[in-house]
């Protein structure tokens, strides 16, 4: 829909129980209008539709009209069934009274209860609302021990919503994507908590030089383990993803997500400063940066063999692995967490009453002198705010890959390529490196931080 029309203007009628939208074909360059209601399941979707319409004004008097009608004659909820809902309406925060309450994830239960997180609680609940109906286990997983994972899945669907694909779940892969002219597949994995074996001592890095060595082959064996999974994965047939019926003959994509290390009060979680360990292991080089005589910066790339954490040592690059030239590429964000929630509910204006939402973080430098990001700090409901679910997203592609994945199929990620032996990165200019969040729930006396996140 977004690549034949561009959204004009938007409109609500009745507490939201309608929305409407104008705009405009890019073709016939005529105008049209469209309401949306809830279906039976609660997924706003197109109910009336108006098209070749000569001017803006008269699209939006159509548009006001036909919800007015709507709404006078009592019909909404009948208004916005299509027919097709499998499912009964679902919540992702209602937990049955008779369910264990100890099983339930702190971050969903902190996501349910605190105040500050009702913008996420927005969002997820209307994301849901298009994933959970085609998975039974998603509303239980997301409450309990695959809370990561879920919301990792809602991030991506949003993600890939917002590259104007039409996205279907599959049950592996976990989903479809495509516009006119192109076509690929994704799975979803995350790097979870150790709970057994070397990687189970995890390193607590309070030096550079610490830190520098828990990246280099901590971190790299950490991304490598959720990856080689996935690749050496086989369905009951034997089948890898690729040469599932959905999959065939189309690019496959990894998405990779760190939520191994959470944050704490002494510091943010993994995903914030782990992504050097990411480029590393999947190319097999190892950056070095330093200054010329004249201060420009000086760029070298170092073969790296494998890596090693006390009795674990597994081989540097991935994308040289057997297999893995059917990994098209391999997509990262750090931002599938409940800030990301939170701000773009913010942004949509659901934000909590008393509270305020605040950003700090780096963004891309384009200095080509530049060796870390530029700082930024924002309001996040400062007026002129902008964010975007696929800011933070970077698409590693293979160069060993047999069917590569377009630029196209993702844009406005950050992509990056190894040519000649040399990293080329095509950023955004409004790309997020890393970012957190601070909540301030505001009393009588004074701002009080209530939580500060990722």
């Amino acid at each position: 829909m977004a690549i034949l029309c561009e959204e004009l203007s938007w409109w609500s009628i009745d507490g939201e129980a309608l929305i409407g939208m104008v705009g405009r074909d890019r073709i016939d360059e005529d105008y049209l209008w469209m309401v949306l209601a809830r279906d039976r399941i609660g997924r706003f979707r197109c109910a009336a539709l108006g098209t070749d319409l000569t001017r803006k004004d008269v699209a939006e008097r159509r548009l006001w009209l036909e919800m007015t009608k709507v709404i006078d004659q009592g019909e909404v909820s009948k208004f916005g069934e299509q027919g097709d809902e499998t499912n009964s309406p679902l919540d992702p925060f209602h937990v049955p009274a008779t369910f264990d309450r100890a099983k339930l994830h702190p971050y969903f239960v902190q996501l349910s209860n605190n105040a500050g997180n009702a913008p996420a609680r927005k969002v997820i609940t209307e994301l849901a609302l298009w994933l959970a109906p085609k998975d039974p286990h998603f509303v239980r997983e997301f409450q309990t021990n695959g809370f990561d994972q879920r919301l990792w899945e809602l991030f991506l669907w949003a993600s890939f919503r917002e590259f104007m694909l039409e996205v279907r779940q599959l049950e592996a892969p976990d989903f479809h994507c495509a516009r006119p002219g192109i076509a690929f597949t994704v799975e979803a994995t995350t790097v979870a908590p150790s709970a057994q074996g070397p990687l189970a001592d995890h390193p607590d890095p309070r030096t550079p030089e610490e830190l520098q060595a828990f990246l280099r082959d901590y971190m790299a064996i950490k991304f490598g383990s959720a990856l080689t999974a996935k690749l050496n994965k086989r369905n009951a047939a034997g089948d890898p993803y690729w040469d599932r019926d959905e999959s065939k003959e189309k690019p496959f994509v990894i998405a990779l997500a760190d939520f191994h290390a959470p944050a704490t009060e002494e510091g943010p979680g993994s995903m914030v400063y782990t992504q050097s360990a990411l480029w590393e292991y999947l190319y097999g080089l190892r950056t070095e940066h330093s200054r010329d005589s004249g201060g420009s910066l000086m760029i070298e790339n170092h073969p790296v063999e494998e890596h090693v954490y006390g009795t674990k040592t597994i081989p540097s690059n991935f994308f040289a692995l057997p297999n893995a030239q059917n990994v098209s590429a391999v997509m990262f964000s750090n931002a599938g967490t409940l800030s990301k929630f939170d701000r773009m509910g913010v942004a949509a204006g659901y934000g909590a009453p008393d509270h305020r939402y605040f950003r700090r973080g780096f963004k891309q430098d384009p200095d080509p002198n530049a060796a870390m990001g530029r700082f930024f700090a924002v309001e996040v409901s400062a007026e002129g705010y902008e964010e975007y679910w696929t800011q933070e997203i970077q698409v590693f592609h293979n160069p060993n890959a047999e069917i590569p994945l377009l630029e196209e199929a993702m844009l406005g990620a950050t992509h990056h390529r190894l040519v000649d032996g040399r990293f080329e990165s095509l950023c955004p200019a409004d790309a997020v490196l890393s970012s957190m969040t601070m909540i301030l729930r505001i009393t009588d006396d004074d701002a009080v931080v209530e939580k500060a996140k990722l």
